[in-house]
């Protein structure tokens, strides 16, 4: 099971992974050509990821994902094994890309999908600056209780506590264990294939923080107390 936000699990109300959907979407429409353009979410989850959204905004929206919902807009594949009718304007990847078996085979597949002139719209998790500082702040905070779909950092919690490692030993281990990529190794994929239209970093960890927004979040960024945990990608195709 993926231990992240907005990854999808089944069951539940997906309560952080809602908030997750309502809070990144102004960021992935402002990136977007406009409606009915054709966009393909790559790894949109059990909840749709943001194909309801772009289907409401007027956009030809599909939703590639081995645990996508039933129904016309959905896919359950793998969006390497997806082969669409035609080409994509925008390709969006919601904290995706750092689940992939291989970020450049699936970026890749991207540009197989997109238009000559068509964009990829990412929101990726900068695991590497998950550092002691910003964990600690967060575990300050009241987490979601681990059982919960979508929760990840209370499990995270008692494991470090459980490891007996300081946090450094203990997060690359946890990092490893679960196969995730760095988002310094798939920004160097996305800078070999797209040239980028809007960078910018901003809060991550709200979701799983039922008493502290994106706004509080990035509060503690703007005074230094933590890292920016989410970064904001757009590119058009090289």
């Amino acid at each position: 099971m993926d231990e992240s936000p907005a990854s999808g699990h089944p069951g539940h109300e997906h309560a952080a992974d809602r908030i997750w959907l309502a809070a990144s979407w102004p960021f992935v429409r402002g990136q977007l050509p406009p409606p009915p353009a054709r966009v393909i979410e790559l790894g949109c989850g059990s909840l749709g990821g943001h194909v309801p959204a772009l289907l409401r905004a007027g956009y030809d929206a599909t939703g590639v994902d081995p645990e996508a919902p039933e129904g016309a807009a959905y896919v359950r594949a793998t969006f390497e094994e997806y082969r669409p009718e035609v080409p994509a304007g925008a390709v969006v990847a919601s904290v995706s890309l750092h689940h992939v078996d291989d970020p450049g085979v699936a970026l890749d597949h991207v540009l197989e999908v997109l238009d000559p002139d068509g964009v990829l719209v990412a929101a990726e998790w900068i695991s590497e600056d998950l550092d002691e500082a910003t964990a600690l702040w967060c575990f300050r905070q009241r987490l979601r209780d681990q059982d919960e779909p979508g929760a990840w950092l209370g499990g995270m919690h008692s494991r470090w506590a459980e490891s007996g490692l300081a946090w450094d030993a203990f997060f690359r281990g946890w990092l490893d264990e679960h196969g995730l990529h760095r988002a310094a190794a798939i920004r160097r994929e996305l800078d070999a294939r797209f040239t980028v239209t809007h960078l910018s970093t901003g809060p991550y960890y709200f979701p799983d923080l039922p008493d502290a927004d994106a706004a509080a979040e990035q509060a503690a960024i703007d005074a230094g107390q933590i890292r920016a945990g989410c970064l904001r990608y757009a590119g058009r195709v090289r």
